[in-house]
């Protein structure tokens, strides 16, 4: 037979590990949740790029255009306006890939931690 103490181990190990599956799992929706508005912001920024390339695209060449830096704004020709727009939206598709992929790891953690959680609460039904 184990001792008093023994006995009050196991519990105590269980419950340790229970709450710190269920931290895990709540630092890992958080994360999703922070991926969803990253990758939220990068295609709202990735449409902008877009829309102003398609209006620069309308206009002549010879067209005066200024980017504005800070406070002040800076003359710039039509393809290097034109190339930052491309790098741009580059920038954010490769991006976005790299969060997408981060998001489904996270995803597939927390669904093994939940399996995790339900069969801990099963197994201690059980007993």
């Amino acid at each position: 037979m184990p001792s008093p103490s023994v006995a009050l181990k196991a519990p105590v190990a269980k419950s340790m590990a229970f709450s710190e599956l269920q931290v895990k799992m709540i630092d890992r929706q958080q994360k999703v949740k922070l991926a969803d508005l990253q990758i939220e912001q990068l295609n709202r920024m990735k449409k902008h790029s877009n829309l102003t390339h398609t209006e620069i695209t309308g206009l002549p060449p010879n067209t005066r255009m200024y980017e504005g830096v800070g406070r002040m704004f800076i003359l710039q020709s039509k393809e290097e306006i034109n190339d930052q727009l491309t790098d741009k939206q580059k920038t954010a598709d490769t991006k976005i890939k790299e969060l997408e992929q981060k998001k489904t790891y996270l995803e597939r953690s927390v669904k093994e931690a939940e399996d995790n959680i339900r069969e801990m609460l099963l197994s201690r039904r059980a007993q």
